[in-house]
């Protein structure tokens, strides 16, 4: 693979075999999301890992658009520090996640978390302090489907590119 490829085949994945993830692999994956870019280097992130059965059911009864939590191999939530660029921060990190999940042959999805109606419920059910804001639940597990490198069709460079004016 190039370079570039893992940013090129990245995609989501919700559907997952019934296989653990090391605890190993899952604080590459987090100390991964640690180096991400943030604002005057503050760094206001926390991330819940949660692999037990139960719990990955219960936030996918929580997250509207996260039902396949429930068959997840892990979930990483990931929790800022009320600050200036919280979510500017905490997306940077998501990014690094699921990069790095990739990377490490492991399927990721981005769900949903900054301003969602069970941003609350989530932090009560993985005791996070009140003060602190959800940013995103990550789904992770190794993908049922063979071909990861599969992706959705994407837009020509043509398209979305301008230069110095739109």
């Amino acid at each position: 693979m190039e370079r570039l490829d893992f940013l090129r085949f990245r995609r989501s994945v919700r559907l997952f075999q019934d296989k653990a993830i090391a605890r190993s692999e899952l604080e590459k994956i987090v100390d991964c999301a640690r180096f991400a870019p943030t604002a005057r280097n503050i760094q206001p992130w926390e991330f819940v890992v949660v692999t037990e059965n139960m719990k990955l059911k219960e936030l996918a009864g929580l997250a509207d658009n996260g039902r396949f939590l429930a068959q997840a191999a892990a979930c990483i939530a990931v929790f800022c520090n009320d600050t200036k660029y919280y979510l500017e921060d905490g997306c940077a990190a998501t990014c690094n996640l699921l990069l790095a999940a990739f990377a490490l042959g492991i399927g990721s999805c981005w769900i949903a978390g900054d301003k969602k109606p069970y941003c609350q419920q989530v932090g009560f059910l993985l005791g996070v302090p009140e003060n602190m804001k959800l940013v995103s639940l990550v789904a992770l597990g190794y993908p049922q489907e063979k071909d990861i490198f599969k992706t959705a069709p994407k837009k020509e460079l043509r398209q979305i590119l301008h230069w110095e004016r739109f």
